[in-house]
């Protein structure tokens, strides 16, 4: 009952995938497969983005954070909001510049930008590292997916490396229209299980009512609602959830993919409409935080005590086989739909910014088959880290994020900025990262101050040292700026929006 449940929603998901997304492959050239010919609507941008935010991070991160730690598991709630406000302003800005310099990547912004070709090379290869650690977060997710419907007859690394090829398969069908309707199916299962297990959880642990799961794990594990949680010397109080939220936001849509992501909206208005609503769908968290307080109420024990796989073993232990083929099945999407567009993002990225610039003599056809073939390396990569680096996935989201944001100066400071200059971009990144990776400073903040976020610091270190350098370095082209620096009102129509920004 199990497998075939997980069978069905893995091969008819797939099949709808291919099927949506064949005008895009049709079509052969990079852009199309990356940013799908740039049209996106709001309900598949609305999909696509859910399925940017709730990934198997979401389920099984977060439950698992909030059955070993507590309360530090409501980081999930600031950050998603804080990121949305932040993307209201940031991605129409994202999505003009893209249709104005018909950009593809994240790194072909800097490089347009700061008329920098090197820049741009530096800058994807930043990215690309960034998204490798973020498919990890997939991939073990992916793993303990694939060890459940085993019945965990392999090991942890045979279940990654399954996990790994699987999803190589799936991207290799998929471009990003593919990846929007996985998503779309994806959200959809994810609500349906989540409803299902919380609308049953009370009586799975002896609890009267939903708002009774609280009051009975309180009681048993007092403190376990307040900050820092369960264990009163872990360094995740409220001033580890305040500049972990930041971090978080003002990284987000830094990302490669998500800034990539955001020149599929076929307008600035789909992009509005979606950072307006889906903060309230953050709400989901609620549940997804009660059910991992259900499994410790459960006394739930995940094989060696791993966190992440808390839910799942919930699931096993207390429901019938076919919910946890339910959950199983979603599970794999919640890891396909999101891994996907992060290696199809790195691909194109490795494509059009690390490769082209030195053989510019690439063609369509070419750059997309050297886009699918590096698509190999970099999951391969992401299992090796998966495999030889073990961590709770809201750590390795943190790392991720702190990565990551050490180019969100550089994009800021871009959109509000003319002054900023390349130089100034590339000083901010050697000084971000040797606060963010070199031993003496990292020693230096667990020490001063051992709460705060170290991706916060580093990225504010990265932007004053941006502004310094950029205050001393020649001023960019100014064709390069207006790429970005638009203050005329946008309109919905594309076509008719491109004119006046070249006019500007």
């Amino acid at each position: 009952m199990k497998l075939a449940i997980i069978l069905a929603i893995l091969l008819a998901t797939v099949a709808g995938a291919i099927a949506y997304g064949r005008q895009t492959r049709r079509s052969a050239t990079l852009t199309d497969w990356a940013v799908g010919g740039r049209s996106l609507g709001t309900l598949v941008f609305w999909f696509m983005n859910a399925g940017e935010v709730y990934t198997t991070f979401a389920v099984l991160g977060i439950s698992g954070y909030a059955w070993a730690l507590g309360a530090p598991a409501y980081l999930a709630f600031c950050s998603v909001s804080l990121s949305y406000a932040v993307g209201y302003w940031l991605m129409p800005k994202i999505w003009r510049a893209g249709r104005t310099g018909r950009l593809v990547t994240q790194a072909d912004f800097f490089a347009a930008r700061y008329d920098a070709p090197w820049l741009g090379v530096l800058t994807g290869v930043v990215g690309i590292a960034s998204l490798v650690i973020y498919v990890q977060i997939q991939l073990v997710s992916l793993g303990l997916i694939v060890q459940l419907t085993l019945d965990n007859v392999v090991s942890s690394e045979v279940a990654t490396v399954l996990a790994g090829l699987l999803m190589i398969v799936f991207v290799f069908a998929a471009g990003v229209r593919s990846a929007a309707f996985a998503a779309g199916v994806k959200d959809v299962l994810m609500v349906v299980v989540v409803v299902l297990l919380s609308a049953t959880v009370a009586s799975k642990v002896g609890a009267a009512s939903l708002l009774d799961v609280f009051g009975m794990v309180e009681a048993r594990h007092p403190g376990i609602g307040s900050f820092p949680g369960m264990d009163p010397k872990s360094p995740t109080t409220a001033i580890w959830l305040m500049t972990s939220a930041i971090n978080i936001a003002l990284g987000n849509w830094v990302f490669p993919h998500l800034f990539q992501m955001s020149y599929t909206a076929h307008s600035a208005k789909a992009i509005r409409r979606n950072a307006i609503w889906q903060p309230i769908y953050s709400l989901a968290y609620f549940f997804i935080i009660l059910l991992g307080f259900a499994a410790l109420l459960a006394n739930t024990q995940p094989p060696g005590s791993n966190l992440n796989a808390a839910l799942l073993q919930f699931v096993s232990d207390k429901y019938p086989a076919w919910t946890v083929g339910l959950l199983a099945g979603t599970g794999f999407l919640l890891a396909l739909a999101p891994g996907s567009m992060l290696l199809i993002t790195a691909g194109s990225v490795f494509t059009r910014n690390v490769v082209q610039p030195f053989k510019p003599e690439l063609s369509e056809r070419a750059s997309l088959t050297l886009s699918r073939g590096s698509l190999v390396f970099f999951a391969v990569a992401a299992v090796v880290l998966s495999v030889t680096q073990k961590g709770s996935l809201v750590k390795i989201l943190l790392d991720a994020y702190a990565a990551i944001g050490m180019l969100a100066p550089g994009v800021f400071l871009g959109f509000i900025w003319r002054r900023t200059s390349a130089i100034g971009v590339l000083c901010g990144l050697i000084a971000g990262f040797f606060a963010l990776l070199a031993p003496a400073p990292a020693r230096f903040w667990a020490s001063a101050v051992p709460q705060w976020e170290p991706g916060l610091i580093a990225m504010a270190i990265n932007a004053a040292v941006v502004v310094a350098a950029s205050l001393v370095t020649p001023r960019p082209r100014r064709a390069a700026v207006a790429l970005a620096m638009q203050e005329r009102p946008m309109r919905s129509d594309a076509r008719r929006e491109v004119p006046a920004v070249n006019a500007a």
